[in-house]
């Protein structure tokens, strides 16, 4: 009989599972599964993020209105990823991974397959959007009418990606449940390094192909995604996994994983949408501001998004120790995770800022935008940078603990209030009503992270979100 992993509203005493004596933990394999797993996501990430920045880039050594054009549908792309692998991604993970702790093989694959349907269901919708009304999409992003039309032209293909993006991240997600992550580096590998041959070729016209601009772009990110899809597809049917996916075990769900799974799974999926939606108004203000204050937007959001991937990363792999641990009963070792977390955390912090302050001459030389433009990207930068130490805190400790603790409600909350309640408006009277410069608007934009911090501590340290966990037989 395969066995539901119940998540119920009362908080385990901790305290007394706790080891009273160990304030840090000295649990080697922990060290050893934490960076290892955090590693190669980490890697993972940034190739599959340089899918992306590959066409940012050449774009951007192309022409100016080409690069804001792909920068505006890329933020699609962005909601979707946000709603997929954040939202039902993280759903997936934080009970997925304890039903791997319990040794429960048969629920993890339920969940993988209730993932599925909610991320394919998602991505036809916007898909169907993205085909009827692409008009309306790109004007949403982006007011001058030469970066609409460029966009516009790279939505015409990148609309074909979105359910095979959506199918291939949550196969990986699953395997990233179950502590196999070497497989979304290597594909992740091939993906960046068919982008860019086809890129370098199509974007230009060289060897003898037709200089295509943003449609030469977008086919070398269409066909990469194909590649992803196809070759995941194959892996997650290896007889070699310690668990095999297939259809007929994923489908269909029982009522009450259905219903746990949602439990979890809601609350992540609102915390992704208004937090995406927030950062996407970011898009939108900029893009209303001028085409510089968006190109500069779109140049310093690469560099920032690559080195925040490190702190995430070592979420990512803590998310899943944590709903392993918490599914296997062994909570006196969670006190001390907690605390080590907390300072790997900062630590990370403080070397991903560093490392953002070292590279950002270097990365905006790179682009082909104006002067001002430059000027903007390197202002953000900084102010990135030191927001950037709070970002590496707060965030790894809401989805790299609470999350997978079981209160994914108090995340969303913290979001909605911190995201619409604060910086969204505040953002809105700097750039339209009061003008301030743009340095001032990413201020307004990015202050809350450094605020979350205060709030998350103390939730954090007073170890209310661990649920109580009940397992009972089908």
């Amino acid at each position: 009989m395969g066995k539901d992993i119940l998540v119920t509203d009362s908080p385990s005493n901790v305290d007394e599972a706790a080891a009273p004596r160990e304030f840090f933990t000295r649990d080697k394999s922990f060290y050893k599964t934490l960076f290892m797993m955090a590693l190669t996501i980490i890697l993972q990430n940034i190739i599959t993020y340089s899918v992306n920045v590959a066409d940012n880039i050449m774009l951007g050594t192309y022409k100016q209105s080409a690069l804001a054009g792909a920068a505006a549908v890329n933020q699609i792309q962005y909601m979707l990823q946000m709603l997929t692998i954040s939202g039902w991604g993280e759903g997936l993970v934080a009970l997925a991974a304890r039903f791997w702790g319990a040794k429960d093989v048969k629920n993890v694959q339920k969940t993988s397959g209730l993932a599925l349907i909610m991320g394919v269901s998602l991505g036809l919708i916007i898909t169907l959007l993205a085909f009827l009304f692409p008009d309306k999409l790109v004007a949403f992003f982006a007011e001058d009418a030469e970066i609409r039309a460029q966009a516009l032209d790279y939505l015409s293909l990148m609309r074909y990606s979105y359910i095979m993006f959506i199918i291939t991240s949550l196969l990986l997600v699953t395997m990233r449940s179950v502590q196999r992550v070497g497989i979304a580096f290597k594909v992740s590998c091939l993906a960046l390094v068919v982008n860019v041959t086809i890129n370098s070729i199509l974007i230009y016209g060289r060897f003898g192909a037709p200089e295509m601009g943003i449609r030469g772009a977008a086919i070398g990110t269409l066909v990469a995604r194909c590649l992803e899809f196809i070759v995941v597809l194959i892996y997650t049917r290896s007889k070699k996994l310690p668990i095999r996916l297939r259809l007929s075990e994923m489908f269909p769900p029982t009522r009450e994983l259905l219903v746990n799974f949602l439990r979890i799974a809601l609350p992540c999926i609102a915390a992704s949408l208004m937090f995406g939606m927030a950062t996407t108004i970011h898009t939108v203000i900029f893009g209303h501001v001028s085409a510089d204050a968006m190109a500069a937007s779109t140049a310093a959001s690469t560099l920032f998004q690559y080195v925040k991937m490190i702190p995430m990363g070592v979420s990512s792999a803590a998310a899943v120790i944590i709903a392993k641990t918490i599914g296997s009963g062994e909570l006196r070792k969670i006190k001390p995770y907690v605390r080590t977390l907390q300072v790997i955390f900062a630590s990370f912090g403080v070397l991903a800022s560093v490392i953002l302050l070292l590279l950002r001459n270097f990365v905006i030389g790179l682009y082909t935008i104006t002067p001002q433009a430059k000027e903007f990207a390197l202002q953000m930068l900084i102010v990135q940078s030191i927001m950037l130490v709070g970002t590496s805190y707060q965030a790894p400790c809401q989805v790299g603990i609470i999350r997978p603790g079981g209160d994914s409600k108090y995340v969303m909350v913290s979001d909605m209030l911190y995201s619409w309640g604060f910086t969204v408006p505040l953002s809105l009277l700097a750039a339209f009503v009061f003008h301030w410069p743009v340095v001032a608007i990413v201020i307004c934009l990015n202050v809350d992270q450094l605020l979350k911090c205060v709030t998350v501590s103390y939730k954090l340290n007073r170890y209310t979100w661990i649920k109580k966990l009940a397992v009972n037989s089908n």
